[in-house]
């Protein structure tokens, strides 16, 4: 529920501060004074696209707030504190919402939720929890067929809510199983030849077999095998220099003779013992080398004739796999995992023949539970067609039969169902779509019965109405007004009205005054009561606050309406 509104430089409102609250409040105005500034005001704090032009001439920017009651524990709190804002408990389980939009002269602008800055998106997201808006150029919004249905659904409450929650499963595991039957048959050949070309080239690294790690292996030898001779005579040199086997004087035995002498005298001094054993410790080490390079030299001795060539031929096979797949390593990857893609592969025929079957046992149970939602359906569409027209026969159209129908249509994810609703005005009237076929009058009447059929099993928190009263006057507008008050005793409803008729039933009667001076054009918002009212009624009766014939004229419209706007008669 709004509580307040505040608007400052918007169109031709300097500012203005709207008290709003429960029940049905009437907003009225002289042609051009910013009525319908209030419904654009609403509609920015709804995340509505922001222009500019809606900037009062000579200010920077136009700015709006708005004090919103709402549940605490409800998905509009949840989603302020998921944006970042906040909301104020007032006790009862209700909170306290504040809600900000600014426009600049330049066409930029800001948001806020819940005393944080957000984007206007989240607005967008809050708007269908908090208000619908029924403006002049959009009198009805049950003008396409998926909200005619939506319609006939909400108004279906429980028993067309589960069949379509069971529609919607069946329909998700058809859809799924579909979609991937159609993606397996159409893509078959090119999968058969993707499997044809796995099966090959896996078949080339089987008959590889390469091993991790081999190809640098590979690499190391055949440069080893390449240059043996210069290898050979390297260690056979260095070999001669540690060891003592040539009869020359080698690293060991000079070591030996230099550390002879100091282990004579290192009883007589510490330090040169313990020289005298890093000298042995070299020896022993000189020794391990010259055993090494023998080793070393008896392997190379070993090698035969022909290892090179085996080497070489054995880099050629795996610098194949190499120019195919990059590395040994990738053709390696691609044999643990292409396996398991050719099994899939190969696995086709069986899959495409396991989802055919699956897919029929889908269908069937798509059937029925399509079958199941349009007899719901039905249902409701008949009970809603004749609670509206039972409706519009107190709106002054006595004739009027409503109809609903429930015709086969295109599969989508929300049925099998094409819901129109179709007015016959008058008896010998063909039942035409109401949305095409309904006068602006009419249309305004079918809207607000339907808006009060559903708001008695589904309520809508606000409804917003802008000048709903098109087109229509007498005794209509007397019965579009009481029904407005009905529609408040379960929703807050706010009216934009220039009829008398309508603006009696409201419980809080709101005026939008222009002033001037001689200048610029500014209008600000008051709330009227007892003689202001009264004047206000007679210039919508009659263009003249002063006569007293339509004053007289006033006060009988309002002790009409007076037991339906009674504040202790609506609780």
């Amino acid at each position: 529920m709004i509580e307040e509104m505040r608007l400052r430089d918007l169109g031709v409102i300097a500012e203005a501060t709207l008290p709003i609250g429960a029940g049905f409040t009437a907003v009225t105005g002289e042609t051009g004074a910013g009525k319908t500034m209030v419904v654009t005001g609403l509609g920015l704090l709804l995340g509505q696209r922001a222009d500019s032009g809606a900037v009062r001439a000579g200010a920077d920017a136009a700015s709006v707030e708005g004090v919103w009651i709402v549940p605490e524990d409800g998905p509009v709190v949840a989603r302020v504190r998921e944006a970042g804002g906040d909301v104020e408990a007032i006790g009862g389980g209700r909170a306290e919402l504040y809600l900000g939009r600014t426009v600049s002269s330049e066409g930029r602008g800001r948001a806020t939720v819940g005393g944080r800055t957000a984007p206007a998106g989240v607005l967008a997201d809050l708007a269908d929890h908090l208000v619908v808006v029924h403006g002049q150029s959009d009198q009805l919004r049950l003008r396409s067929g998926a909200a005619q249905r939506d319609a006939v659904d909400r108004f279906g409450g429980a028993a067309v809510a589960t069949a379509r929650t069971a529609y919607r499963a069946a329909w998700d595991r058809w859809r799924a199983l579909d979609d991937e039957l159609r993606t397996l048959e159409a893509d078959r050949d090119q999968r058969a030849r993707e499997a044809d070309d796995l099966r090959a080239r896996i078949a080339e690294i089987e008959a590889a077999a390469p091993v991790a790690g081999e190809d640098a292996e590979l690499d190391a030898r055949a440069e080893r095998l390449a240059h043996a001779e210069e290898l050979r005579a390297a260690a056979s040199t260095a070999h001669e220099a540690l060891s003592s086997e040539a009869g020359a004087p080698d690293v060991s035995g000079l070591l030996a003779d230099a550390r002879r002498p100091l282990e004579r005298v290192s009883g007589s001094d510490a330090t040169l013992g313990r020289l005298a054993d890093e000298i042995a410790d070299l020896g022993y080490r000189a020794a391990d080398l010259a055993g090494a390079l023998s080793g070393y030299l008896a392997d190379l001795d070993e090698t035969g004739p022909h290892e090179l060539a085996a080497v070489e031929e054995r880099r050629a096979v795996l610098a194949a796999l190499v120019r195919v797949h990059g590395s040994v390593d990738a053709a390696l990857d691609l044999l643990e995992t292409g396996s398991a893609r050719l099994a899939e592969l190969d696995d086709d025929g069986d899959r495409i023949e396991r989802l055919t079957h699956e897919r029929a046992d889908a269908a069937a149970e798509l059937d029925a539970a399509a079958d199941a939602l349009t007899a719901a359906r039905t249902v409701a569409a008949t009970r809603l067609a004749e609670a509206v027209t039972e409706e519009l026969h107190a709106l002054a159209l006595p004739d009027a039969v409503l109809t609903v129908a429930v015709n086969p249509a295109t599969p989508s994810a929300a049925g099998r169902d094409d819901v129109t609703i179709l007015l016959a005005p008058h008896p010998g009237a063909d039942p035409r779509p109401v949305a095409r076929g309904a006068s602006g009058g009419e249309l305004s009447r079918v809207m607000l019965a339907i808006e009060v059929v559903l708001a008695a099993v589904d309520p809508v928190p606000t409804f917003v109405f802008d000048e709903v009263d098109a087109g229509i006057g007498g005794a209509a507008a007397i019965e579009v007004g009481r029904r407005l008050a009905r529609l408040a005793e379960s929703s807050q409803v706010i009216a934009v009205t220039h009829l008398a008729q309508v603006a009696a039933f409201a419980g809080n009667h709101l005026s939008v005054v222009k002033g001037t001076d001689g200048a610029v054009t500014a209008s600000s918002v008051r709330r009227l009561e007892g003689a202001e009212r009264e004047a206000e009624m007679a210039r919508l009766l009659s263009g003249m606050p002063d006569s007293e014939a339509a004053l007289t004229h006033a006060r009988e419209l309002l002790e009409t309406a007076r037991p339906v706007t009674d504040p202790r008669l609506l609780g």
